[in-house]
């Protein structure tokens, strides 16, 4: 049978899915609730790959794949919802992975994100980070936060991405949406220029690179609230990558930066429900007290998690104690909490007490998140 990007697509956000891959070789396959499943039978060819991949992607875009080997975009379906395009070669062959981003932004319910990042969104100046593996739902996160935002602030918002994800509409605040290669040349050149356009908030798609990271502290140092994305998991983690960027000369100094700006850190995973009807986020938040910000300055974020444990008046938590409330009450299956946790003996540990109406912690024991985490 000849597959049409159209019906594919259809398909997809028919059965709530949120990724399309389609390969030579094999027939296109989708994520549907976390779980991949065939959208048909009969093998995808050379020849429907190229035809899929031209029906959705720009001459640029297509230039781009023959001279490096693939190019990213964001494409609208009529009116239901965008994709984040990823087109590539693979043994010389082209292949496209498609993720749906749906149109209509989430409340803070509708995720699960907890209240207590409110406190950081009021915030007039500093660094917020949201992180997480890729398809973890970070992108879904920040526009919650962004939406918010623009209905409670008359605030000026430029956002920074490659490619843009969700379309902002202009409530209180007002938005300059930027893409990385088609608006401006790279991340760090757009926090940059963007500093000079009188912006309140900067959301920053990715810190991919030491320039970029350094552009967004000091966006975050001279008056602005700045948003960005890590590939980590754990604030540990996080401040630890952040820090780990930077040559060692300078990694003191970018230390004091970073305790002196730092304001949150929201690390996030997704989970299959248990229903087998979609899917769930669970969160670690961790908000930069003066004890954190502390222990940022002066090298021992090794003793964050226990901070972090012991902060619960401030709205902080462990990923492995949301982990933990996830499966108390039936949302999630056991298998896949253990396999998101960060402590995964301390975790099994405190199902184990749960189960038998007895209360122990998720996270590590004192002193042995330094041995964990690194």
């Amino acid at each position: 049978m000849a597959y049409e990007m159209v019906s594919l697509l259809r398909m997809l956000v028919d059965r709530e899915g949120s990724d399309l891959h389609l390969c030579v070789d094999g027939p296109p396959i989708a994520r549907i609730h976390g779980r991949l499943q065939f959208f048909g039978e009969d093998p995808l060819t050379a020849e429907d790959t190229e035809r899929l991949m031209k029906s959705i992607a720009s001459v640029d875009n297509q230039q781009e794949l023959q001279e490096v080997g693939g190019s990213d975009f964001g494409f609208a379906f009529e009116d239901v919802a965008r994709f984040r395009v990823s087109i590539y070669r693979e043994r010389g062959r082209v292949g496209v992975a498609l993720r749906l981003i749906p149109n209509r932004i989430m409340s803070f319910e509708e995720i699960g994100l907890p209240q207590s990042v409110k406190n950081v969104l009021v915030q007039p100046r500093g660094l917020a980070l949201v992180t997480g593996p890729t398809g973890s739902g970070k992108t879904t996160t920040l526009a919650t936060m962004l939406d918010w935002i623009n209905q409670e602030f008359d605030h000026h918002i430029i956002t920074v991405e490659d490619p843009i994800e969700y379309f902002h509409t202009n409530k209180k605040s007002f938005f300059t949406q930027r893409e990385v290669g088609v608006d401006v040349p790279t991340f760090g050149e757009a926090i940059r220029r963007g500093l000079r356009q009188d912006p309140d908030v900067v959301l920053v798609g990715e810190m991919r690179d030491l320039d970029t990271i350094e552009a967004a502290i000091t966006a975050a140092e001279t008056g602005h609230l700045v948003f960005a994305t890590l590939h980590t998991t754990g604030a540990v983690r996080t401040v630890d990558r952040i820090i780990d960027v930077f040559p060692t000369n300078q990694q003191e100094q970018i230390r004091t930066q970073l305790a002196g700006n730092l304001r949150a850190v929201i690390s996030q995973t997704l989970l299959p429900r248990k229903s087998g009807f979609g899917r769930v986020a669970a969160f670690e938040v961790m908000i930069v007290t003066p004890a954190i910000a502390n222990l940022v300055r002066e090298n021992k974020s090794y003793r964050v998690t226990s901070a972090i444990q012991t902060g619960h008046k401030f709205g902080m938590n462990l990923l492995d104690e949301h982990l933990l409330a996830l499966y108390r009450k039936g949302i999630v299956k056991y298998e896949d909490t253990i396999a998101k946790a960060m402590y995964p003996d301390e975790f099994e540990a405190a199902a184990r007490a749960m189960a038998a109406g007895e209360v122990r912690p998720a996270g590590p024991a004192p002193g042995r998140e330094a041995a964990t985490v690194g």
